[in-house]
């Protein structure tokens, strides 16, 4: 059934002060989210384009978009394999060797609280992980901080973007020393980081992800994302599932945020005292099933190895229309109530920025009215009831994008960084597979939010037809639409030529 996590905070909202929601500087931006510089406007059309819309209505197909039946997902371009040891920046000017050899007495005692709680095969599995962090803004920080402690064996950030005075207010790592405006991002975080756990490598990748190929992201464990819009988000995807890596997608908008997990297909292994019910093979839901179940004798007790499977979508199936929300969310008028707004409004986002170039909805009534259409749209597509899209739901939402709020961020950066380490280990349930935090109620969600069809492997297979790259899922439905360009590719046929 529905899984959540409930959290009662006091917070005080922050607002990034030297620009807009689009990164444009604002004439006197307000501080407090409660307050924005164009409320009266929204306060007019906000409520005008709920009225607008009929229920289940959905939006117009818009211009820059392409069937996913006409090669949806070109191939991406390939770069020289990558190596972090041999990066452009290390945190600490020295590169100490990756640990290959078995875990020592000291890190033992430095990591024994941990190890207690899921043991040394576990440990040892994170202590070989490589993991890929993009974008250090304030959600990274939390995620680095927690993967760092737990003794992870490489973590390389990746941002090429610069310092601003905005960053010093909403990253801990950056310790408000405002000589490092300008510098970049990740080379200006990646010493502190490397502070927090010495035996930790750390590396700084000054480019842009948008730049990089496919095969960049094969010299990693796990891949985190955090903060692009909709279509980059798609891209890195697309590459990890081509590498067959795990992929994580996050983000914060002031009062709210999100976690997607796209696994490809997890096994873990719950162990327990056997019962009087054996445990049987086969699927237990749609996502997870039990593959092998064995059996064992411990201290005059029985005790019962099963390991099971998870199965995910990709970012792009996921966060489409063509994803529904499991029956028992929705079978009843209360679980239908129970289902936070914030999932129609993160959605009909991550539409618009597909819609609108990676772009944050402004506060013009055109932005307005197209918000609220996708956003109605995708409450109606979920099967939730209208009443619960409001207008200051809406108007909530809207004041929020662009906004860094450190307990937020904290809730969602501990809350994913366990995951991942959950992950490493294979010893718990994952997220399956979108977590949707709303500051309103200080809740977050689990949401599982997939497509019709198979799961897992099937739905990227490099083992399709030449006709679908990167095992392009025909499902010939004209409502999946995606964008064709992006930053640092040059789009020829089905295939794309990096300009770097």
């Amino acid at each position: 059934g529905p899984r959540s996590s409930t959290f009662h905070l006091t917070t005080t909202a922050t607002m990034d002060p030297s620009t807009d929601i689009n990164n444009n500087p604002p004439q006197d931006l307000p501080v407090d989210l409660s307050q924005n510089f164009h409320a009266a406007a929204m306060d007019q059309v906000l409520p005008e384009a709920l009225q607008e819309v009929a229920p289940g209505a959905m939006p117009e197909i818009l211009p820059g978009m392409l069937s996913t039946g006409e090669m949806f997902m070109p191939q991406l371009a390939q770069t020289q394999h990558f190596d972090p040891s041999q990066h452009l920046f290390q945190a600490n000017g020295v590169i100490p060797p990756m640990p290959h050899n078995a875990i020592s007495a000291d890190e033992i005692a430095l990591y024994d609280r941990q190890i207690r709680l899921w043991g040394m095969k576990a440990q040892e599995k994170i202590r070989g992980a490589n993991i890929l962090l993009i974008t250090m803004k304030a959600l990274a920080n939390e995620v680095a901080k927690n993967l760092v402690l737990a003794g992870i064996g490489s973590l390389t950030i990746c941002d090429g973007d610069v310092v601003t005075e905005a960053d010093l207010g909403s990253q801990f790592f950056l310790a408000a020393d405002h000589s490092l405006v300008g510098q970049n991002r990740a080379q200006a975080a990646a010493p502190a980081v490397q502070k927090m756990n010495p035996r930790v490598v750390v590396h700084a990748d000054a480019e842009r992800v948008q730049t990089k190929g496919s095969s960049y992201f094969s010299a990693f464990d796990i891949v985190i994302a955090t903060d692009l819009d909709s279509f980059t988000l798609n891209i890195v995807n697309t590459a990890t599932r081509l590498h067959n890596k795990a992929f994580y997608a996050a983000g914060c908008h002031g009062l709210y945020g999100f976690i997607f997990a796209d696994l490809i297909e997890h096994d873990y292994v719950i162990q327990r005292e056997l019962s009087n019910v054996a445990t049987k093979l086969g699927p237990e839901t749609r996502t997870r099933s039990v593959v092998d179940v064995q059996t064992k004798k411990e201290g005059g007790k029985t005790i019962e190895s099963v390991t099971k499977r998870e199965l995910y979508s990709t970012w792009y199936l996921a966060s489409d229309v063509v994803a529904s929300l499991p029956r028992e969310y929705t079978q009843t008028p209360r679980r239908k109530r129970a289902v936070t707004p914030a999932l129609s409004c993160l959605r009909a986002l991550w539409e618009f920025q597909t819609l609108s170039g990676g772009r944050l909805p402004g506060h013009t009534k055109e932005d307005l009215g197209l918000f609220t259409k996708l956003a109605t749209a995708q409450h109606a597509q979920l099967g939730l009831l209208s009443e619960t899209l409001r207008s200051e739901t809406l108007r909530s939402f809207l004041q929020s994008l662009g906004g860094e709020m450190a307990p937020v961020a904290a809730i969602l950066g501990g809350q994913l960084a366990q995951d991942v380490i959950n992950v490493l280990g294979q010893t718990q349930q994952p997220i399956q597979n979108t977590v949707v935090f709303d500051g309103n109620t200080m809740e977050a969600n689990i949401y599982p939010l997939h497509p019709s069809g198979a799961l897992g492997r099937g739905l990227l297979s490099e083992s399709m037809p030449a006709a679908m790259p990167n095992g392009g899922v025909a499902l010939g439905d004209p409502g999946m639409m995606m964008p064709m360009s992006m930053d640092g590719m040059d789009f020829v046929g089905a295939a794309p030529v990096v300009t770097q």
